[in-house]
């Protein structure tokens, strides 16, 4: 372990008062540490999988787990109590939490270790490590790396949104409004198809289909790859949080099929159906049928009513 990614993991002390409403520049003085926390997750990640050795085993639900998604939670879980152990941690390989204790949460962070398990068990690369931090249902921190790709998407309230590629400079990332001349390109996930998803394409005459995995899906969108991302199968509130976080900063929304941003901390942690898009493409909230009911939109993200 290099010495920056050592540093992350001592930082902070135990004694530290409970925090209950984050000040204003926490966010941001936070961003740099979960981003390297987020690496050296994939870093525990990248060693089972090149081990040729997943252990893949099944959750209660018939989802696959492996050794990664383990390997992955214990890093992150670690690191994060010694930079915030004043936070509590929602990660989806503990996730047994009751809502009487969790509704008393207004900031938390809310992990999927490795989100895409299918796409690492497929080997094609399209996997992430999403680490985010909500106050008050709202993701307001976000990072989505991509150990194969070497690719890591990150975002903080009031900060925009960048993305780093390998050792290259990060770059400022925007969402793009489709322009008449050109077809839609619409993200699709590549493992879970469906036949409603099918159909909404077949309406919008012509578009470009982008198939990918994990919560790059979102990732797109805020990086002005793809125009829009439905999402009408099921996910689960770690799934998108840290991308949510991403593509607000981003001048994007997701949404529900009324217009309303997805919120966090919910009694049940399935996600509606929802939509990833320009914030204000009123276009391409008409041809997706999304309703108009957002407040406090603005091109540098939106805060959920």
């Amino acid at each position: 372990m290099n010495d920056s990614r050592a540093r992350v993991l001592q930082d902070g002390g135990d004694n530290r008062p409970k925090i209950q409403h984050l000040p204003a520049g926490l966010p941001g003085n936070l961003l740099s540490g979960i981003v390297e926390l987020a690496r050296l997750a994939g870093e525990s990640i990248m060693e089972v999988y090149r081990s040729g050795d997943t252990g893949v085993t099944s959750k209660a639900d018939d989802s696959p787990l492996t050794l990664a998604d383990l390997a992955s939670h214990r890093t992150i879980v670690a690191g994060l109590k010694r930079l915030t152990p004043e936070l509590p941690i929602l990660s989806e390989e503990a996730a047994e939490i009751p809502y009487a204790a969790r509704k008393q949460w207004t900031v938390y962070w809310l992990v999927d270790p490795l989100d895409g398990t299918k796409e690492f068990i497929k080997r094609n690369g399209e996997f992430t490590v999403n680490i985010a931090l909500v106050e008050n249902g709202v993701p307001i921190l976000g990072v989505v790396y991509a150990p194969v790709l070497d690719v890591c998407y990150y975002a903080a309230r009031g900060m925009g949104a960048l993305v780093q590629r390998g050792n290259g400079e990060a770059r400022l990332i925007k969402v793009q409004h489709h322009q008449d001349y050109a077809p839609i390109k619409v993200v699709a996930s590549r493992s879970h198809s469906d036949a409603r998803t099918a159909a909404l394409l077949e309406q919008l005459g012509d578009h470009l289909c982008i198939s990918m995995g994990s919560s790059l899906k979102l990732c797109l969108v805020a990086e002005g790859a793809a125009h829009v991302y439905p999402r009408l199968g099921p996910t689960m509130e770690w799934d998108t949080a840290a991308a949510h976080a991403v593509v607000n900063e981003a001048g994007g929304s997701v949404c529900d099929a009324n217009g309303q941003e997805l919120n966090y901390n919910k009694e049940d942690l399935h996600n509606p159906e929802f939509f990833v898009l320009p914030a204000e493409d009123e276009v391409m909230r008409a041809l997706m049928k999304i309703g108009r009911t957002l407040t406090g939109a603005s091109a540098g993200g939106i805060h959920a009513n």
